[in-house]
Order: C-alpha cells, then sequence, then structure tokens
C-alpha cells in the first residue's frame, strides 16, 4: 500500500521534520538491513535492538524517511511519541482506507498452513493479500496490514498470541469480518494456567467479530465449537465429525497425499494427514463463504502443496525425508508422527525435537510425545536438546528399547549420527520447535 506522509501524519498525529508531506511511502520496514528505496522506516525499540541507531543507514539505502520518538540525527523523520504505537495506528487506519474484507485465521496448530491454503483458493476468484510467512504478532500484522496492495480484493492474516489480550489487540487493528480458529492445543500453555486460558484467549478472535462477521470454527474440536456461543452472527464449522457443516467424508490418506469428498465433489490433495484435510477443509469452507462452488476448487486443491519446513516430503539417498521442522508444538508433532506412522519405510525415525513454551507442563507432555511415537510404530526416536529427553523416556516406558532412544545435545551432533545410521528405504521424520533448529540435523544428515 502506497500513502503520502501527510497520511501518515493524519493517521499517527507525528510531528514532521526535514521531510515534505507529500513524499510517498511505497513500503514499510522496521530492519535498516532490508530498507528498499521509498520504504518509510520505523525505528522500534526492541529487547535487543533500538531502532533509532539505524535511522541514517535506513535513509542511507532510500527509506523517504524514519518514524521516531526521539532525537535520530537530522534524517527525514516523523516524531512520534512510540513508535510501536504509530506503527499498529497507522496500519488499523490503513486497514479501514483499503476497506476490503480481512480473513483472520488463529489457532494452536496449522494456522500458517491454513492461511496459506485459504489464500491460495480464493485467489482462483480474487486478487489476494496475505500474511508473509508468519508475521502474525504486534509488530508483524500491522507490516502485513500496511503491505496490501491497493488492487488486492481480500486480504487473509494470520494471528498469534502468547499471552491474553493479544489476539482482542491485534482484532482492533485488523477489524476482520472472517475468522478462522483450527484448533486448541497445549502451544504457549507456558503463559497459562490451563488449557482453558490458551482456548480463551484464541476465543477472542470470534469475540472480535462484528454481527455481521462469520465464524469458521473446527468441529472437531470441542472447544473451538463451542466458540459458536461466543458469536452472535453466523457460523460454519468444518472437519471429520457429523457435527460439521462441511464435512470430509470417504477419506483416504496415503504417504503422497489425501482424498477426499465433501457433498459429492471428490478432492485429491497432495497434503498428507489428517490436519492436511482438516486445513484445506477451512479453506473450502472460507472460499464457499466467497461465493465459490466446491466443483470449482477441484483444481485448486490438487495443486496445494507443503510450505518450507512445513511438511516437505523429499528423498535423499532412497531415504524418505518428511521435514516439518519449521516449529512444533504437542499437537502439531502428533499429527507429523501420524505421517510417518503411515509411510511404508523399512525403518521409520522420529528426530523430536524440544517444544519450547510448555511451562510446568513440559516434562508431562514431551513424555507423552515418546509414548505416542511409539503407538506409531516408530523404531527409533532421536531426541534434540533440552526437555526432549523426556521424550525418551517416554519412549522407554512404553516399551522402546534403550538403544532405540537417543538424546543429542544439538541439532549438529544429531545429523552426524543420523548421516552414519540411516539406509535406503527409511523414513525419517524431523520435527522441533523454531529454538531448537532441527532442520540443522536435516542439513548434517544430508551433508
Amino acid at each position: 500500500m502506497e500513502l503520502s506522509l501527510a497520511q501518515v501524519l493524519q493517521a499517527t498525529g507525528a510531528q514532521l521534520f526535514d521531510a515534505f508531506p507529500e513524499a510517498r511511502a511505497r513500503g514499510w520496514s522496521i530492519d535498516s538491513r532490508t530498507v528498499s528505496p521509498g520504504d518509510l522506516f520505523f525505528a522500534i525499540k526492541g529487547e535487543r535492538f533500538d531502532g533509532h541507531a539505524y535511522t541514517d543507514a535506513a535513509v542511507a539505502k532510500g527509506a523517504v524517511a524514519a518514524v521516531v520518538s526521539e532525537a535520530a540525527g537530522s534524517v527525514p523523520r516523523l516524531l512520534v511519541a512510540d513508535t510501536l504505537v504509530a506503527l499498529q495506528r497507522l496500519a488499523q487506519w490503513a486497514r479501514v482506507y483499503w476497506g476490503g474484507p480481512v480473513v483472520a485465521v488463529t489457532g494452536s496448530a496449522g494456522k500458517t498452513s491454513t492461511k496459506d491454503i485459504i489464500a491460495e483458493l480464493l485467489s482462483t476468484r480474487f486478487r489476494v493479500a496475505k500474511t508473509s510467512g508468519n508475521l502474525n504478532n504486534h509488530i508483524g500484522l500491522p507490516l502485513t496490514l500496511l503491505r496490501i496492495p491497493a488492487d488486492a480484493q481480500v486480504a487473509v492474516i494470520e494471528m498469534g498470541m502468547n499471552h491474553a489480550g493479544e489476539i482482542r489487540q491485534l482484532s482492533v487493528i485488523a477489524e476482520p469480518q472472517y475468522g478462522v480458529v483450527t484448533n486448541v492445543g497445549f502451544a504457549h500453555v507456558e503463559y497459562f494456567s490451563s488449557i482453558e486460558g490458551v482456548a480463551a484467549a484464541k476465543r477472542e478472535l470470534i469475540e472480535a467479530l462484528p454481527s455481521t462477521g462469520i465464524a469458521i470454527l473446527n468441529a472437531d474440536d470441542e472447544r473451538v465449537l463451542k466458540f459458536r456461543e461466543s458469536h452472535a452472527g453466523a457460523a460454519i464449522t468444518y472437519g471429520f465429525s457429523p457435527k460439521a457443516d462441511l464435512r470430509a467424508a470417504d477419506v483416504k490418506i496415503g504417504p503422497d497425499g489425501a482424498a477426499f469428498t465433501v457433498d459429492g465433489v471428490r478432492f485429491n490433495s497432495g497434503l498428507t494427514g489428517r490436519h492436511g484435510v482438516s486445513n484445506t477443509l477451512a479453506g473450502l469452507a472460507v472460499s464457499t463463504l466467497f461465493g465459490s462452488a466446491l466443483q470449482d476448487l477441484v483444481d485448486a486443491v490438487a495443486r496445494l502443496a507443503p510450505g518450507k519446513m512445513r511438511g516437505e516430503r523429499t528423498s535423499w539417498n532412497g531415504v524418505t525425508v518428511l521435514n516439518d521442522s519449521y516449529n512444533s508444538n504437542p499437537e502439531a508433532a502428533r499429527n507429523m508422527l501420524d505421517v510417518l506412522a503411515a509411510e511404508p519405510a523399512n525403518r521409520k525415525i522420529a528426530v523430536l525435537g524440544e517444544m519450547l513454551e510448555l511451562g510446568s507442563m513440559s516434562e508431562q507432555l514431551h513424555r507423552e510425545l515418546g509414548n505416542y511415537s511409539v503407538q506409531c510404530g516408530v523404531d527409533l526416536v532421536v531426541g534434540v536438546s533440552g526437555a526432549a529427553r523426556f521424550v525418551l523416556e517416554g519412549a522407554r516406558n512404553a516399551g522402546l528399547p534403550a538403544d532405540a532412544a537417543l538424546f543429542f545435545d544439538d541439532p549438529e551432533t544429531a545429523g552426524a549420527f543420523l548421516r552414519e545410521f540411516v539406509r535406503a528405504g527409511d523414513a525419517v521424520l524431523f520435527k522441533g520447535s523454531r529454538g531448537t533448529h532441527v532442520e540443522r540435523a536435516l542439513a548434517g544428515m544430508e551433508a
């Protein structure tokens, strides 16, 4: 979205110094390293860096001006009381100025994939803007809104949280008319007293919808299904459950994807696992609300493919690699263990990194994941870093031999072991929280 500095002043109440109101910002940045000519640079104060130290560098790279809250040299600048608040206010103003419908997606697992699926299916009829990657927090979401192209007809945005109230704040900024909730799980439970607290935080999206808005809810998650009670307007549900408005029937899931039928229409998808089908159902539900017929979406569903490090299936030296290493939580890890279980492999190997932000429940949830890996028929469990050692204890307690449950402090060492251990015909799953960097174990195996 392109805005004049005069419009930025109108939205934020900033004071302008050494810049012209008619100058136009063609892009938006908080990182001086990635500034492009014409960007407006926001000097955000973070835990490790203060953007005010980089205003000269940003302008030298072509930024039209810098939004600052304190003296920052003689560069063209807009002075505000708080640069983060200014970014959020401008994003809220720009969202209204753009004026199109916003679909917001949240959930403990699968929200990025679901966001991508919704955007892909809607793009069969509309020009769609969407969250890049997972820019889904109090900084990323405003940048996403500011980057909506003027000619976009629909925006699909992702909302993340790890504390109560955050999704409510994001909803005030984004003003969604459609709210999608994929599930409620133990992700970020460290910051809540119970999983019910997580549910309440996810429910904030549905509570924020206008009465004319529509909630799109996973009928297979009882907590999510109850969110209907928090919305005065319409709701549509999806899932495998007979309770679902949009229900998958005759489901066939294999190593290369899934096939399922919705209201008599047969779909084939390259996305694996029941969670892949569930996420696709969310996309189909949203698309029907925008006027698409299910039959018209068959080809688009067939084109769906996993995102980078989000269920990618590749082969290396005859070894099947399932790379879902972007992030992890108990629900998402179980989903991928189900996918590994369906692989027609000689040996099934699960490389499971520590799952972060689980607080006092961390040990229990890691042990339960180890137990579940044995239920899935995994032949070798490789734990990587920290609390992943409890995954191994859970697996051993469930009957896995001690020499088939191995722990490594870091992913590089795990990768070196795997390089010598794996052989053609094996299937290896890589899954772990972002901070564990399990993808480095994959890189070490393939080095």
